[in-house]
């Protein structure tokens, strides 16, 4: 597959993973095909593991969605994550500057 096919198949495997996830996810463009590549890779580099893959076979639309799924919700959890300690330490700074 080309880069510009991979491209193209990670922007709609993000998208579909995007819209299976429950949640506002303020990824743009970009993000949601880094997304879809990364899921497809994941998915691919499991299913190698496991043997359902050959090594240099790719792995399908279906486990590549299932791949930025879970991308998607590690993704998730981190941001959820940062946006407590942010807004933790700016009431904690808030009460030591009064």
């Amino acid at each position: 597959m080309s880069i510009l096919g991979w491209i193209l198949f990670g922007f709609v495997v993000g998208l579909i993973a995007r819209a299976v996830m429950p949640g506002r996810d303020p990824l743009g463009l970009i993000g949601t095909t880094v997304l879809g590549i990364l899921g497809a890779l994941a998915a691919g580099w499991i299913g190698s593991a496991l043997g359902l893959y050959e090594p240099n076979e790719g792995a399908g639309f279906v486990a590549a969605t299932l791949g930025a799924v879970i991308v998607l919700a590690v993704y998730n959890m981190i941001a959820s994550r940062r946006r407590i300690s942010r807004s933790t330490t700016s009431s904690e700074d808030r009460r030591r500057a009064a």
